[in-house]
This record gives C-alpha cells, sequence and structure tokens, in this order.
C-alpha cells in the first residue's frame, strides 16, 4: 500500500507529534504509517479522512501487489 500521509499532514502544517495528538496515536505510530511500516486500522483510517476531509482513498492507494 502506497500513501501520501506526509503531504498531506504538511498541507495542514501539522508536525508528526500534533497529528498523532489530533487522532489519539503516538508519533511514532504516524512515522510507521508514513515509512510504509504499519498499515493503519479501518478506524484509524476513518479518523485521517475526517481530519484531512478527504476521502480514504485520497491518501491511501492499493498498489498491484497487494
Amino acid at each position: 500500500m502506497k500513501n501520501t500521509l506526509k503531504v498531506e499532514r504538511a498541507i495542514l502544517n501539522l508536525t508528526q507529534d500534533e497529528l498523532a495528538q489530533e487522532i489519539g496515536v503516538s508519533r511514532q505510530t504516524i512515522n510507521s504509517i508514513e515509512t510504509n511500516r504499519y498499515v493503519p486500522s479501518t478506524l484509524l483510517s476513518l479518523k485521517l479522512s475526517k481530519l484531512f476531509n478527504k476521502p480514504v482513498n485520497d491518501f491511501f492507494k492499493l498498489e498491484d501487489n497487494d
């Protein structure tokens, strides 16, 4: 899975820590998502969608090998 979370976070001018606090996770979780080491749960994806005011598919994309 590919994601644009880092770009979306930069658009809102949020640090990893600020984003983490907004959605109730650790900064390490945000870092792991951005570096594709962790696939977020449906609940976490929906929280990000709500915060960014965008559909989940706008920042998480399946790749051919997924």
